[in-house]
């Protein structure tokens, strides 16, 4: 009887761990993902990154090594403010956002840590 209860218990355990990760899986998946219209989006903003004030005063500054484009939505918001390009260079990345709702333009937003001060591009 006793081992039916230990049993028992573990399987419970397993299922509620398995419905946990599974959730919090697809919830960051809603979270970080793009949908198809932010992907159209993320593509236009890109374009209008490299067409910046503030992307080509950076670029006589610093060496570009990548541009990517991404979704916070852990920040809140609405769209379009919940998307990011991120312009990265030998020293910082550079985060460019909307500057108003129909993203007519882009402006720098911000600047975080940089993989490539510790390591060289990955391309050859």
């Amino acid at each position: 009887m006793k081992k039916r209860k230990i049993f028992m218990l573990l399987f419970a355990i397993s299922i509620s761990l398995n419905v946990y990760l599974v959730g919090k899986s697809f919830v960051m998946k809603q979270l970080i993902e793009p949908t198809a219209e932010e992907e159209v989006t993320l593509s236009e903003m890109v374009q209008k990154t490299v067409e910046s004030e503030d992307y080509k005063q950076l670029a006589k500054k610093e060496d570009i090594i990548a541009i990517q484009a991404g979704v916070d939505k852990f920040k809140g918001g609405a769209f379009p403010y919940t998307l990011e390009v991120s312009v990265k260079t030998d020293k910082q990345a550079y985060l460019f956002y909307c500057r108003d709702d129909r993203c007519s333009q882009v402006e720098n937003g911000g600047w975080t840590y940089s993989i490539y001060q510790d390591e060289k591009p990955r391309l050859p």
